[in-house]
């Protein structure tokens, strides 16, 4: 009888040890292999995913050569060399863009309201995070600044789902990519939306502190 305590004590102490053994590889994972798993979890997504199916990628110089619009159609997705970024323009929207808000303003910047809808996606666990597309009464509302200086675009949550999620006013740069094609009106039927792949680095601190890359559809529209 004690032969066979001692031997299970044994092996619950193997097994504990194996564990602990498997965690710390796990912890030891170095920003290089979060940053190729990340790739493939992309590239992955890019073959086949729930939500379009499989993306064609095209190029930035095709992009600009197709007047700064995705054939949805073929289910293109522009890349951004410069930050990972993957953009469909599914409607660029009616009204006008950021930079002739500036302009008609004669101003050096322009400061407007963005109401948006989305989707937040994990792609590395295959998982929607939050989503406030089904609640029509629901938005996330954030101030966008645009500076005609640099072409630069900042913004902050006033409210909503990521501002709760998060707990931090910061918008991930990846929202703002699409501010440069899109045109914003208060019209619901006419708002610009978009869909998103975007890396760790262009993401929430969330998905920077983790590595994490991130589907996104998104829908913007003026607010008051």
């Amino acid at each position: 009888m004690k032969r066979h305590i001692y031997y299970n004590s044994i092996c619950m102490l193997l097994l504990s040890v194996c564990t602990l053994m498997m965690s710390s590889c796990d912890d030891d994972d170095t920003y290089a292999d979060m940053k190729d798993k990340e790739k493939r979890a992309i590239n992955s997504f890019l073959l086949d995913n729930e939500f379009c199916g499989p993306i064609k990628v095209i190029s930035e110089e095709e992009f600009l050569e197709n007047d700064t619009t995705t054939d949805v159609s073929k289910n293109e997705f522009v890349l951004f060399k410069e930050n990972g970024i993957y953009m469909q323009i599914v409607n660029r929207g009616e009204g006008k863009s950021m930079m002739e808000f500036a302009k008609e303003q004669k101003d050096s910047t322009t400061t407007q309201r963005i109401l948006c809808r989305f989707l937040e996606y994990d792609i590395e666990a295959g998982a929607t995070i939050q989503s406030n597309l089904s609640s029509p009464s629901i938005v996330d509302k954030m101030q966008c600044t645009y500076a005609q200086k640099g072409r630069s675009y900042s913004a902050s949550f006033e409210e909503g789902y990521m501002l709760n999620k998060y707990s931090t006013s910061a918008v991930p740069s990846g929202w703002l990519q699409p501010l440069k094609y899109i045109r914003l009106t208060r019209n619901s039927g006419r708002k610009a939306e978009v869909r998103l792949i975007v890396p760790h680095s262009s993401g929430t601190n969330n998905a920077s502190g983790y590595v994490l890359p991130m589907y996104y559809e998104i829908s913007y529209q003026l607010g008051n």
